[in-house]
């Protein structure tokens, strides 16, 4: 986290520097809303930044990316290493669109090398937003606690019909086995309900997840969905 989220983190501030951080947010949404205005309709592919070229989960992850960007989706991720890079480079290998929502850590992460567009992000919780808000399907690779985070936001956004009800495809079963036991256990408890199953696809085929995403685009008609108009008065291109 940056040093100001994480003063504002610690508890309340001075009236002045609660006021300068709201502005600093708003500018940082304002920057991710003029750079992604024209990217979508999206797929967001969450993941681990640790996966190298040679692990079967980059491999998948490209190659899943790769069979979505031919439906005619964008492809966008956090912008990082591992499953983001091996996802965009995915799509950009069959000729699709690329995009990526990076993070600004004290470490720097830089974007991956397979990217159209990006956009870097100081907040996380800014930036988990516009990877939802862009997005009409939420694939979930096997990650750490930054991508379950991201995982059961999306979820818990599509369950109380903040978005519409777009689908999660969560890629490797046995990877994800404790969590779907652990979901299973919901239900019988009765903290979700039985319908709340159907919100997810766990599938270890490509095949089936591309299938499942092709429904999509006919249940939300995204071939004929209106593509927003660019104002030259606020400087805007095309993607």
């Amino acid at each position: 986290m940056t040093k100001s989220e994480i003063r504002f983190l610690e508890g309340p501030q001075s009236r002045w520097k609660e006021l300068k951080f709201a502005f600093s947010v708003f500018r940082e949404f304002i920057k991710g809303f003029r750079t992604l205005h024209f990217v979508g309709p999206c797929v967001t592919v969450f993941g681990s930044a640790r996966f190298k070229e040679n692990d079967i989960t980059y491999q998948q992850a490209r190659e899943l990316s790769g069979e979505i960007a031919k439906l005619g989706f964008t492809i966008m991720t956090g912008g990082g290493p591992g499953v983001m890079e091996a996802a965009n480079r995915g799509a950009r290998e069959v000729g699709g669109r690329s995009v990526g929502c990076n993070i600004v850590l004290p470490h720097e992460q830089l974007q991956n090398p397979y990217l159209d567009k990006w956009v870097n992000i100081k907040y996380f919780f800014v930036r988990k937003t516009l990877l939802a808000k862009y997005s009409y399907v939420f694939v979930v690779m096997p990650g750490g606690f930054g991508t379950l985070d991201e995982y059961f936001e999306a979820l818990t956004l599509i369950q109380t019909k903040m978005i519409s009800q777009f689908p999660i495809i969560i890629f490797d079963v046995a990877y994800h086995k404790d969590i779907i036991e652990h979901i299973e256990r919901m239900k019988e408890r009765g903290t979700i309900s039985a319908e709340d199953m159907k919100l997810c696809l766990f599938t270890d085929s490509i095949e089936e997840a591309v299938g499942h995403i092709k429904a999509t685009i006919q249940k939300f008609d995204l071939k004929e969905a209106r593509k927003p108009r660019s104002s030259w008065w606020l400087f805007e291109k095309q993607y």
